[in-house]
């Protein structure tokens, strides 16, 4: 269960040039105890070595959850993401237990850190802070989000059809924008590129007219210290990074300027200001995760723009590639006739990890979904589950026991979103009392909530378990050479199978049978902490199976030292497992099936599944 600390109060302790801070003092951090169910090698803060992020022990970590929330996008509770402390931690003891996540993207919002100008209200960075807490006591890593959208609300009317997030009022006041158009305008991002007031508001950003950007800096530098002065030291270890800002776009380009040249001129210098007042607050140790033009990497040739940070060259520790990827050609509903297929995105994040890779840092796709309700929420389950499909590997399914090795890293990711309120929002659009939304995300007509409210008030998933609640490696002690999963979600009545045993490997092929699989392929490093693999739900450990050159197993035993396949509960208390295998060696190549296909496998097809899968690791690593 979740740890209730008492905390001292003290007052914030500013950092010179930050602005004057209002509100109530906040409360002084106290050394607490990692979260419930933590082992020796739980909790160290994470960095970015040889383009993956590692933990103390030296292991490679790959992140997987969720953005939380886009509440904050919304009025009804003042840009916080939830409502509640309490509604914080049902949200984050769900996303461990039901959505298999072991991180989040967490919004924060400007306006309400900076309602005034220089003037911060630590009351809302209290309240957010507390409910961050949330998510850290379940043992959830955090990458905080300065999150905007169409820059900000204030840009609209009560009478607008659409809406925005980000910059407070002030910062609107000063610019002084026409009104706001979008003209014929069938979907809300159209705004970016066809509104006028969001197009003016975007570049005096970026350009520091009437001082805004030094503002956000300066909020952002507050924010940071705050933080860090609030959690103790086991809780800012669970906080990963720092995304600066949501989405950037130049709004319009100078004569001359290119999106490229853009990035290099005024978005590369932004983040390393940023990268300043992380230093400043005691974040060195921390990457920022910086995110490149937006359009870099859109799959609509008309709008994809030149750039990927790509004069920024080596960004190394300090940064982290963050890129979204959606899938326009399937939202639009016109360019893309039928649904996904299998390997259906392997190019478009081969891209990302191999920008990451010329970059020299870890890569995490921190936005990636697809709409659930609306005419083209058809193609959902078959979108969803490439895209995962490409963060778990870079070859298509028809491919991947033919050719495993060599293509890339495991990518971490968070899907768009986790809102709890989904379906049951009260947010008047753009203040408008004769206007107020219910439905869906309750803004611009989203709804890509993974999750909302059953009839009792617990929290249900909207999307097929299978899909969302994974087997991935969230820690691998040494190289990760390989990896794939394949989770038989569905498509209405339809299982997807992308992936199948091949014949070539009959006995793998019969212990698997149905069930749902993944096989990690891994060369062992100097730690001697296990490998982690975290276990859905649908793989009960009395129904799980493991064949690996470190042991075989039907129903692992508890973790042990003494065992090399075992299982675990996961950091946080919500029941969550782990499968952790144990290698007392240096430089070597280890395989692992886990599978919950087989019922009660005799040690003979064990013993020929091992074989098998010995000679085909053998073949290909």
């Amino acid at each position: 269960m979740s740890n209730i600390r008492a905390r001292l109060l003290a007052v914030l302790v500013v950092l010179s040039g930050f602005p004057t801070v209002a509100g109530a003092p906040p409360a002084t951090a106290v050394t607490s105890a990692p979260p419930s169910d933590s082992l020796w090698f739980d909790g160290s803060p994470l960095t970015v070595q040889g383009g993956r992020f590692t933990d103390g022990q030296g292991r490679e970590i790959v992140l997987r959850g969720y953005n939380v929330s886009g509440e904050t996008k919304l009025e009804e509770n003042s840009g916080l993401p939830f409502a509640s402390v309490a509604d914080a931690r049902k949200s984050a003891t769900a996303l461990r237990a039901l959505g298999g996540g072991n991180a989040v993207r967490f919004l924060l919002s400007w306006a309400h850190a900076e309602p005034v100008r220089g003037r911060v209200d630590t009351g809302y960075l209290a309240a957010v802070t507390e409910q961050m807490r949330a998510f850290l006591d379940e043992g959830v890593r955090v990458v905080p989000d300065f999150h905007q959208d169409l820059y900000s609300r204030h840009l609209f009317t009560a009478g607008s059809w659409y809406t925005g997030d980000g910059a407070p009022k002030w910062a609107v006041d000063a610019g002084g924008y026409p009104a706001e158009s979008c003209g014929i305008c069938l979907f809300w991002g159209q705004n970016i590129t066809q509104n006028a007031a969001v197009q003016k508001a975007q570049y005096d950003f970026w350009h520091d007219s009437h001082g805004l950007q030094d503002a956000f800096l300066d909020t952002a530098g507050t924010t940071l210290a705050y933080l860090q002065q609030n959690l103790d030291r086991a809780e800012f270890a669970g906080i990963v990074g720092f995304d600066p800002y949501n989405e950037p776009y130049a709004g319009s380009y100078d004569s001359g300027q290119t999106s490229r040249t853009w990035e290099r001129d005024l978005l590369w210098p932004f983040y390393v200001k940023f990268r300043a007042r992380m230093d400043a607050a005691g974040w060195q140790d921390k990457p920022a995760f910086v995110e490149p033009n937006l359009f870099w990497n859109s799959n609509i040739s008309t709008q994809k723009q030149e750039g990927g940070l790509l004069d920024a060259h080596t960004l190394g520790p300090d940064y982290v590639f963050n890129t979204h990827f959606y899938d326009q050609k399937a939202i639009s509903g016109i360019l893309m006739w039928g649904k996904a297929a299998d390997g259906q995105y392997a190019s478009d994040f081969a891209t990302v990890r191999s920008r990451a890779a010329s970059a020299g840092t870890a890569a995490v796709v921190s936005e990636f979904g697809h709409p659930l309700s609306g005419t083209v929420s058809d193609k959902a389950p078959t979108v969803l589950k490439a895209m995962y499909q490409a963060l778990d590997s870079g070859r298509p399914g028809t491919g991947w026991w033919s050719d495993p090795a060599g293509f890339g890293p495991v990518l971490s990711g968070t899907q768009w979103q986790w809102d709890i309120y989904n379906g049951r929002h009260h947010e008047p659009m753009n203040g408008n009392p004769d206007k107020v939304l219910t439905s869906g995300d309750a803004w611009n007509d989203e709804d890509l909530s993974a999750v909302d409210l059953d009839g009792s008030g617990q929290v249900a998933l909207r999307q097929d378990s299978r899909l969302l609640d994974r087997v991935y490696p969230s820690a691998t002690a040494g190289t990760t050479l390989a990896f794939t999963y394949e989770d038989r979600s569905r498509d209405g009545s339809t299982t997807l199978t992308w992936n199948p045993v091949p014949g070539s490997l009959p006995n793998v092929a019969r212990l698997v049978g149905s069930g749902q699989y993944g096989l990690l392929v891994w060369r062992s490093g100097d730690g001697t902490a296990p490998t982690e693999l975290h276990l859905p739900a649908s793989f009960p450990t009395a129904s799980t199976t493991v064949v690996s050159d470190l042991g075989t197993a039907y129903a692992p035993p508890a973790y042990s030292a003494a065992a090399p396949v075992a299982v675990a509960p996961e950091p946080g208390g919500t029941g969550s497992r782990r499968l952790l295998l144990t290698d007392g060696d240096s430089g070597v190549l280890h395989y692992a099936l886990v599978t919950n296909g087989a019922t009660a496998p005799s040690a003979d097809l064990l013993g020929a599944a091992r074989s098998e899968l010995a000679a085909w690791a053998a073949a290909h690593f």
